[in-house]
């Protein structure tokens, strides 16, 4: 059952907004504690652009969900124009955070059990779920990590229900856009979108935590810059890819002498087929469990 509860409750469960944690385009995250003393993580949304019911209806959908994988909605605020969603709070934060991290280096196990976990979460709301829901800004902000390091999946600020017998009416993704680096190039050519923009932007965060680079760290300008902008790491490891040591070139170098090799190396052939530039050519989320969890064993 979700808890419903005032903007003066969460007023006084933040401190009055006062301790931020985090913020994108979809609102600011603030640390909170409930009634109950649970710590969480209270996303305050931006200028509603949703009707309450709207708002309430999404809001069912997704406190339904039940997955390992997936972050836990505790609690919303619908007052006015006020919106409010209420998570579980993730000690270890963000899988972008832990990349960056010079101290905490997360190793080559986390990081195989990050894109295996991440992965079934995704089949399971692209494929499980009884609305099609895709959730259109997969990136390592968005994947948050609990207190063992297993991956939870975060930010449903873009997310889209879809029915499974409308799979053609594309209207409702027409204002959506995900970040630049992650996106697939149907968001960019402005073609239907499906599953397989999740996909793509699954490919792109797995190559990061292979290579430790980010998609998104130069600037570039002109007509072509968002494909330049999400090509440039792709790019990058399909041309070492001709070489025949083409894992140990673009592998982390924190990574280099504690990893299975041949697993990194289905690892980054998984990742490349998830860029594809035809959506078409790309594999399910559950073609890539599969293949995941087909080497997943003894994982060093």
């Amino acid at each position: 059952m979700l808890y419903k509860a005032t903007i003066v409750e969460w007023e006084v469960a933040t401190k009055n907004f006062s301790n931020e944690i985090g913020r994108g385009g979809g609102g600011v995250v603030y640390s909170g504690t409930l009634p109950d003393q649970r710590h969480a993580a209270i996303k305050r949304l931006n200028e509603a652009k949703q009707g309450e019911g709207e708002f309430l209806a999404e809001v069912s959908i997704i406190g339904r969900l039940n997955h390992m994988n997936l972050i836990e909605m505790w609690g919303y605020c619908v007052e006015g124009k006020h919106r409010l969603l209420v998570y579980e709070y993730m000690k270890n934060g963000s899988l972008a955070e832990n990349l960056s991290s010079k101290t905490n280096i997360l190793d080559w196990s986390k990081r195989y059990d990050i894109a295996l976990g991440t992965s079934r979460v995704l089949a399971y709301l692209h494929e499980e779920c009884l609305e099609w829901i895709l959730h259109c800004d997969i990136k390592p902000q968005n994947i948050l990590l609990d207190s063992n390091f297993q991956p939870k999946l975060a930010d449903f600020g873009l997310s889209k229900l879809k029915n499974r017998n409308n799979m053609n009416n594309n209207s409702e993704f027409s204002m959506i856009r995900g970040t630049r680096g992650y996106m697939a190039p149907e968001w960019i050519f402005n073609l239907p979108i499906t599953s397989k923009v999740d996909v793509y932007s699954y490919g792109v965060v797995l190559l990061e935590m292979i290579t430790g680079k980010s998609s998104t760290m130069m600037n570039i300008e002109g007509d072509n810059a968002e494909v330049a902008y999400n090509g440039r790491l792709i790019t990058w490891v399909r041309e070492k890819k001709r070489s025949t040591c083409w894992v140990e070139e673009i592998i982390d170098p924190s990574m280099v002498n504690n990893c299975d090799l041949n697993k990194m190396e289905v690892l980054a052939r998984v990742a490349l087929d998830c860029v594809e530039e035809d959506r078409d050519i790309r594999p399910t989320m559950s073609q890539v469990v599969e293949m995941l969890q087909c080497h997943d064993k003894d994982v060093e």
